[in-house]
């Protein structure tokens, strides 16, 4: 499949004094494939140790980590590969299971001879922490699961007719109501499916969602094994809890804030909020804070202790329910909070995906709220999700009254349309065009 990251991997190939390179993201987003890819396609050859699948690999960097050092080493340890400089890109994969080798990034980048790129998920945990982190000395890329725009390369969709729609978007003109309404017909199914690579080319081989189901939750379970394997022994349960209750959180309930009473009757946070930190730092969730005001910089307006947290993909919220919802999202027959849940993710989805941090707003006594805001060339910018076409009273309030909000958008099922009080009305597919 074809994925975004490729172009972000030649530039970083092309780039003169590049560092080491460090693609970060959770399990099965495709950070393997999208580098062997590159590598057969860039490389005369390509040396891979997954330290998973070769664990006694690890000696190669068990002691002098000079660079000449090492290569002998893998000559040693991969005969018929030669290593040149220029040639050979050097891969090391699922690093985080060698402390080692994520100290020798440091002495690959000052030699600055030999291609490097090294991938793994969980590295923001404190699992196997590296004697020395090569801090300055190494680029990153982080990776998720696939976006809407990449699900519709795979459906064959091509580039123009993408750039088509882009442009739609841009000069906020009404999109031809076939192309729309085909468009929400495919992003329906996206949801349905999710952004996971193995989920994806199940759904685009077969169509069978239940073959698409059976992957999701098998990934859904990789994850709790990685929670399991790797978290503290005192957060194992406590994180597994938090993160399995995201359905409930997210679908179920009128009000998305993450409540702790969910994970467990009487939970507090006191219990529960390093488990939450465990789960963001190892890319298995990702959170849109509470701030006090929609003012820039809202970071300085956010409280850490109220927040909403999603999955870092559909396709692991997909799995926490039973089949039937695929078979409601793909055929839009959703209602009730389940319908908004959905769509309100799904835009979450998409804004974390495309790099932007997230925050929202309610106010108990005005009864204002906004599902997200973000941030774009030093202004803030609301966002409301729409499950119908209803008005966005309070988003309209915002771009009123505050003198530093030009505009705001409000996705739904519908078509384009802009409105004289600076409200940009988008459909809910076009989050991916932010």
């Amino acid at each position: 499949m074809r994925r975004k990251i490729s172009a972000e991997l030649k530039d970083w190939s092309a780039s003169k004094d590049k560092k080491c390179l460090i693609v970060q993201g959770a399990r099965q987003v495709g950070k393997t494939y999208s580098v062997e890819r590159f590598a057969e396609a860039n490389y005369e050859e390509v040396v891979e140790i997954n330290f998973k699948e070769i664990p006694s690999a690890a000696d190669i960097f068990a002691g002098d980590l000079s660079v000449d050092t090492m290569v002998m080493a893998m000559r040693f340890r991969f005969p018929e590969k030669k290593i040149l400089p220029g040639k050979s890109l050097i891969f090391l994969d699922e690093i985080q299971e060698c402390q080692e080798a994520i100290t020798s990034l440091k002495f690959w980048a000052i030699d600055n001879r030999y291609d490097v790129i090294a991938s793994g998920s969980l590295l923001g945990i404190d699992y196997k922490r590296a004697s020395s982190y090569p801090v300055g000395y190494v680029d990153y890329i982080k990776m998720n699961g696939l976006d809407f725009e990449e699900f519709l390369w795979g459906l064959g969709v091509t580039d123009d007719m993408i750039d088509s729609l882009r442009g739609y978007f841009e000069r906020r003109e009404v999109v031809p109501e076939a192309i729309n309404t085909q468009m929400m017909n495919y992003y329906r199914h996206y949801i349905a499916t999710g952004g996971m690579p193995e989920a994806v080319k199940e759904y685009l081989e077969s169509r069978d969602y239940r073959a698409v189901d059976k992957i999701q939750r098998s990934l859904l379970q990789g994850y709790q094994y990685d929670i399991a394997h790797y978290a503290h022994a005192e957060e194992k349960v406590k994180a597994e809890k938090c993160y399995l209750s995201l359905a409930k959180q997210l679908l179920e309930k009128e009000n998305h804030k993450f409540q702790y009473k969910e994970v467990e009757h009487g939970g507090r946070a006191q219990k529960y909020f390093s488990s939450i930190e465990w789960l963001l730092r190892a890319d298995i969730i990702s959170l849109c804070k509470y701030v006090t005001d929609v003012k820039y910089d809202l970071e300085d307006y956010a409280r850490d202790d109220f927040f909403r947290a999603y999955t870092t993909d559909l396709s692991l919220l997909i799995a926490m329910k039973d089949f039937t919802l695929k078979q409601h999202i793909v055929e839009n027959t959703l209602s009730g909070n389940t319908k908004g849940g959905i769509y309100e993710c799904a835009v979450a989805d998409a804004l974390y995906k495309n790099g932007y941090s997230l925050f929202f707003y309610k106010n108990e006594t005005t009864k204002r709220e906004l599902d997200f805001i973000i941030q774009k060339e030093g202004r803030v910018v609301p966002i409301e999700v729409k499950s119908g076409n209803t008005r966005a009273t309070s988003l309209k309030a915002f771009v009123k009254n505050k003198d530093n909000i030009e505009y705001g958008y409000k996705f739904i099922d519908g078509n384009i349309g802009v409105d004289e009080e600076g409200i940009i009305t988008l459909p809910l597919y076009m989050a991916a065009f932010m």
